[in-house]
């Protein structure tokens, strides 16, 4: 028993040890700074949870700017005032589609990469009051739905699951708010119904511990047809057996969906060195962190999955083929998503010489070329 012990002992020293070599071996500047979601997200907790973790482990310190949508997430980003954005879909996938906010004139699509994604025990679903008695989303009929101004992916989310059973926007009451935080704080206040967030956020735990409660209904995985309306409308979900969140265990789980969350960013000209240590701090530093906060479990590295919807950075797929993750599939999905992302920028540049003054016309055209482009390099629009 002893020598059992003792054994233990010294695998977790050994351990210790291995990852405090691994981190010396980073080499950052002595403040970085991330955009994350607002105040009380599952996001913006996680940063300052990591943010800690390299204060202690590396003398660097993390400042995080929140945001409350997309694109005042995306400006400091593409300003170059952050180095790295700790995002969602709508900063990621939808910039680089360059659709919703990011088809007007002064974005288009964004040359985004990813460094690390975040895959937790969580879904990415609309959370209800349980005070409603809502059992399924065709319930949501009638029922106020919130609408974050300016925040693409959230509202796009929405459209997608209320599309599982067969409903739009036309089919609820829209109520708009400017933030994340506050449409979570407009259900307490019984000012909504209904919104979007991962299950693991902090401000599903405030409703949950409010006198409203708080339910997911479900997102059945054999209803075929149901996610086929879904994904549909959104191709970057995918079905999920949550364990962790508001109103959810282990022995309560929730049969839902969900994506990458948080997703860190950067753009294709960062630094690939800073890009690589930046990578290489979140996977050696991770059992400094892990546990910290809810849903943060997801930034470990046999979590990661290398063939989603948007490209690795040069500095990051450097790193995971230094440590023997990186394979020549990875790659060849890679250089696809990247070819995606120059017919979009072709396409762009192209639709821009049209010189069109009206932002609704130009949008019109950006849409309709774009999809056209795409297609034909034997791409898949999704957005029209």
């Amino acid at each position: 028993m002893r020598k059992e012990v003792f054994a233990r002992g010294i695998a977790i020293a050994t351990a210790a040890l291995v990852a405090q070599a691994a981190s010396a071996q980073v080499s950052l500047p002595a403040q970085i700074s991330w955009t994350a979601y607002d105040v009380g997200s599952a996001g913006y907790n996680q940063a300052v949870a990591i943010g800690a973790a390299l204060k202690n482990e590396l003398k660097v310190d993390l400042r995080v700017l929140p945001g409350k949508n997309d694109v005042s997430r995306q400006v400091p980003l593409r300003s170059k005032q952050v180095q790295f954005s700790a995002t969602g879909v709508g900063a990621s996938y939808l910039a680089q589609e360059g659709v919703i906010d990011f088809a007007a004139k002064d974005w288009g699509p964004q040359e985004v990469r990813v460094l690390l994604t975040s895959n937790a025990d969580s879904n990415l679903s609309v959370g209800v009051a349980a005070d409603l008695g809502i059992k399924t989303f065709a319930d949501l009929k009638g029922k106020r739905v919130a609408y974050i101004v300016g925040s693409p992916s959230l509202n796009e989310n929405v459209t997608a699951i209320l599309a599982f059973a067969g409903l739009t926007w036309n089919d609820v009451k829209k109520v708009e708010f400017p933030g994340f935080g506050q449409s979570w704080d407009g259900i307490i206040n019984n000012q909504v119904d209904a919104a979007f967030a991962t299950t693991t956020s902090g401000k599903t735990y405030q409703l949950e511990a409010s006198p409203r409660g708080i339910y997911w209904p479900p997102l059945p995985h054999n209803d075929k047809e149901g996610w086929k309306r879904l994904q549909d409308k959104a191709p970057f979900f995918l079905p999920n057996i949550a364990t962790e969140g508001a109103g959810i265990s282990k022995a309560k789980p929730h049969e839902g969906a969900a994506y990458p969350y948080p997703i860190l960013i950067a753009y294709a000209d960062q630094n690939a060195d800073l890009a690589y240590n930046m990578t290489k701090a979140m996977i050696t530093l991770f059992p400094k962190y892990q546990g910290s906060s809810p849903g943060i479990n997801g930034w470990a590295l046999d979590r990661q999955k290398f063939e989603w919807a948007v490209p690795y950075h040069d500095g990051a797929i450097r790193y995971f083929k230094e440590i023997g993750k990186w394979t020549d599939a990875h790659q060849k999905h890679n250089d696809n998503l990247v070819k995606r992302q120059q017919v979009l920028k072709a396409a762009w540049a192209e639709v821009n010489k049209s010189n069109i003054a009206d932002e609704a016309a130009f949008v019109k055209a950006w849409m309709e070329l774009r999809a056209k482009r795409l297609e034909a390099a034997g791409f898949v629009a999704v957005y029209h």
